[in-house]
């Protein structure tokens, strides 16, 4: 992809959609972009409000409603924080409108809403992934089961959000797991077709790769605990805590995995006639025989996002702004080497069932080192801040050490006021050995 002779200049008027944490954090890094610009989101959450910006209710599946918002507050510039307006083609019709936005269109997002799609494409290009089958039919996939055993892993083809992964100890449970999708319509139209993969041991982590054809820039390393409880126990949730930088990842390590999985899916995203800008997201297992690819998303982590943007020492917004207009090469992605922990407070009896409107109480001031993001946030009739989702907060700490982030964040998340909350008090215990 050639690039531009100029860069257009930065944009005055900045729309981020989503409502989360993710977006969140983007918003917060925006702002403190030397252009200043003029930011709106949709729909954003008070935690947004807070840092400037002013929050529309259009919600980020309204493609229409998101596009006519665009266009009628002049916004110059869209970052698009979830999947699934990517997948809808959010990214095209503002494309048509002449806006530009960062994030690929619909043929880059299908790698993130189609699990198929991408084992295909691993497979294709020799990107180290687990052995694999897909199916739209019980007999069949009953009979995989049979021949592979188990632990087996079956994954619903489509979005589901982030709960159509089954992880089977055995193959009742995967047979389970099968009929559910195939035939109960657990997941609807994303539940159709399954992926069987064989299952992976090891070490998990990610990396997020901010892509512009063929051109990238690997982020800071970060590591996500994902099980609800402590010990990494319990069942799964969208992340209760991260931290970064993550020593897990090696020199050693972090440049195999540039030469054998990032650079190879880069390129072979490209030669499969895709010209990507935004988020390659790359879970990866570190197995005894090498990283091996688990799955692409194709948008920033949640809560990777909320330690890996303190950690940059250059303007957000103009690497965003460069990788959606091919001037991504050159760049100087600047990291700051403190670290930076993030706890996430949820609702109790999250991930599963879990009550709203619970009233929050901030603490003020907050340490000039943490910065608490919302997630799963309102406000009340009465204008109070109240609990909204399963996720409510991400208090994230940038500190010189690890140590005195964790320290930094869980303090403030002891000052923090909620009836229901509920955090895991073991977040970068991985590397902070003994455990808190």
């Amino acid at each position: 992809m050639a690039e531009p002779d100029v860069l257009p200049p930065l944009p005055s008027s900045v729309l981020v959609v989503g409502s989360g944490g993710r977006e969140h954090a983007l918003v917060k890094a925006i702002a403190q972009s030397p252009r200043a610009p003029r930011l709106l989101a949709a729909p954003g959450n008070p935690g947004m409000a807070m840092e400037g910006a002013l929050c529309r209710a259009v919600a980020a599946d309204d493609i229409t409603g998101l596009v006519e918002l665009a266009r009628e507050e002049q916004i110059e510039f869209v970052v698009v924080g979830p999947e699934v307006p990517l997948a809808l083609g959010l990214v095209d019709q503002l494309a048509q409108a002449g806006i530009p936005a960062f994030g690929p269109k619909a043929d880059g997002g299908e790698l993130e809403a189609s699990k198929i799609r991408t084992k295909r494409l691993l497979q294709k290009y020799g990107i180290p992934t687990a052995p694999a089958a897909e199916f739209d039919e019980v007999a069949p996939a009953l009979a995989y089961l049979r021949e592979r055993g188990a632990p087996i892993v079956i994954k619903a083809d489509g979005l589901a959000a982030g709960k159509g992964v089954i992880v089977a100890g055995d193959l009742g449970e995967a047979e389970t797991a099968v009929r559910d999708m195939l035939e109960g319509n657990k997941f609807g139209a994303s539940g159709s077709r399954v992926l069987i993969e064989d299952c992976l041991t090891g070490d998990e982590t990610s990396l997020l790769v901010i892509v512009s054809g063929r051109d990238y820039l690997i982020l800071p390393t970060s590591q996500d605990h994902k099980r609800i409880g402590e010990g990494d126990t319990g069942p799964n949730t969208g992340g209760m805590g991260t931290y970064s930088p993550a020593d897990i990842v090696t020199p050693e390590l972090w440049h195999q995995i540039e030469q054998e999985i990032v650079r190879p899916s880069v390129e072979g995203i490209a030669d499969e006639g895709i010209d990507f800008r935004g988020t390659l997201f790359i879970g990866i297992m570190l197995t005894a025989e090498g990283p091996s690819v688990l799955e692409y998303n194709t948008r920033l982590g949640d809560p990777e996002t909320q330690v890996v943007l303190p950690r940059l020492g250059c303007d957000v917004l103009e690497l965003l702004w460069r990788a959606t207009h091919g001037c991504l090469r050159g760049f100087d992605l600047q990291v700051s080497t403190r670290s930076a922990l993030c706890v996430v407070i949820a609702s109790a009896g999250y991930p599963g069932a879990y009550a709203q409107g619970d009233v929050i109480g901030l603490p003020e001031p907050l340490p000039a080192n943490v910065a608490v993001i919302h997630a799963g946030t309102r406000c009340d009739d009465q204008g109070r801040l109240v609990t909204a989702g399963g996720r409510v907060l991400g208090v994230t700490a940038l500190a010189d050490s690890l140590q005195e982030a964790a320290d930094a964040a869980y303090a403030t998340c002891e000052r923090i006021e909620c009836v229901a909350k509920t955090y895991r008090r073991d977040i970068g215990a991985r590397q902070l050995r003994p455990a808190r």
